[in-house]
């Protein structure tokens, strides 16, 4: 046991002060997203809306993010990650506030796009601050622990949620969100000043290539839209069909989707140090990643024991333990080509652009074929997805491109 502990503390060993910091603010940050996994819900039975409408609503919720993804990428370029991640912590904070008092389709769909569109401007100046800390050695462990940051996050998130829901109402979340966002900012100007702060990897490029240039980074962004789409089905079909097939209350479909972020928080880190010492590359572990996404979706299809939901969970868990962090060290290594807000940004795009079909097909299919033909379709797009995997690691080998 002694050991066992010993191998998963030292798994955290020689990251930069840096790093630690921006984990912390993205804990608090994360931890605060509340309303996220509960939104679905909050539009069917709170303000009555229909299936449809609310797949239009988090269609705008992706589009949002996509188009503020690329303006945080291109902002990043000019001015610099610091400036861009404290001005969106902070307006995405009272935006959060503000979201709670719009109750009509059209007003939710302007709020959720506005809402999304300066939150996720964060999200490439967060990766290129996040590489300029990190050695080019830890940056998978970087990585993997901001991940493990937002599924600590995540995992007490919707539990708090579920509590405050019963309690006090949707409201609360709202505010909850919101404070923490202000936090989490005013927190970031105190200790991440980046005049002080020892960066560990200065790219300098004078000829950068364009990312949209890059045939490699662009075919392993396909891949990941299709990745995208059925992951994202565990933060819109899949809350309403726990609730309405396996009928979990809101505190149960909460702790079913922390269990997601608790088993992340126990084993990712260890396990992906683990995985660095063996001799297969980021995309094949991308690929391993999807193989076992796609199975937490047809096992539900099997038996309707409501253990399956569980076993289905599971698998989704460490199939995106395995493949995010491999994921955003391939994107971080790539953009050491060009510049690096611009390939983050459009790394950050491809989930932003998948979310806009996700949410919405995931729903509309859900209503019009039923949740069994729902996930029958994503066990086929995670198919695509290891096909688009398997054909980008072999063009990669042949053009000796690492």
């Amino acid at each position: 046991m002694k050991t066992l502990f010993n191998n998963y503390f030292n798994s955290f060993k020689g990251l930069s002060r840096e790093v630690w910091w921006l984990a912390l603010i993205t804990l608090i940050n994360r931890a605060g997203t509340m309303v996220i996994p509960f939104l679905s819900i909050y539009l069917t039975e709170d303000l009555n809306l229909s299936f449809s409408n609310v797949g239009w609503i988090m269609t705008s919720f992706s589009i949002g993010s996509l188009v503020g993804t690329w303006i945080g990428g291109k902002l990043t370029d000019k001015i610099g990650y610091y400036k861009i991640m404290v001005f969106s912590l902070l307006l995405t904070g009272f935006l959060f506030i503000g979201l709670q008092y719009l109750t009509t389709f059209k007003l939710l769909c302007i709020g959720v796009f506005i809402l999304t569109l300066f939150a996720d401007m964060f999200r490439p100046a967060m990766f290129v601050a996040l590489s300029a800390y990190s050695k080019p050695e830890n940056k998978t462990r970087s990585v993997t622990l901001i991940r493990l940051a937002i599924n600590l996050g995540f995992s007490a998130g919707p539990v708090l949620g579920g509590l405050i829901i019963v309690t006090l109402g949707y409201a609360g979340l709202f505010w909850v969100d919101g404070v923490t966002c202000i936090a989490a900012t005013l927190l970031l100007i105190n200790v991440l000043n980046p005049k002080k702060a020892k960066v560990q990897d200065d790219i300098k490029n004078g000829n950068p290539e364009s990312a949209y240039r890059d045939i490699s980074f662009i075919l392993f962004c396909l891949a990941l839209i299709l990745f995208g789409f059925i992951f994202f089905q565990y933060f819109s079909a899949m809350p309403i069909y726990y609730r309405k097939t396996h009928l979990l209350s809101e505190l149960q479909v909460g702790i079913l989707l922390g269990a997601n972020g608790f088993l992340i928080f126990l084993f990712e880190m260890p396990l992906i140090k683990w995985l660095e010492s063996k001799p297969f590359s980021k995309i094949g572990y991308v690929l391993f990643g999807a193989i076992l996404t796609g199975l937490s979706f047809l096992i539900l299809i099997v038996s309707n024991w409501i253990g399956v939901i569980i076993i289905g969970m599971f698998l989704m868990t460490f199939g995106e333990m395995i493949a995010f962090p491999f994921a955003n060290a391939f994107a971080m290594e790539r953009a050491k080509k060009g510049n690096q807000g611009e390939y983050m940004a459009l790394y950050a795009m491809t989930f932003s652009f998948a979310g806009i079909f996700a949410h919405n097909a995931g729903l509309q299919l859900a209503e019009g074929i039923g949740f069994d033909n729902t996930w029958l379709i994503m066990t086929a797009v995670s198919t695509l997805c290891v096909i688009l995997l398997l054909g980008l690691n072999l063009y990669m080998k042949a053009k000796k491109d690492k």
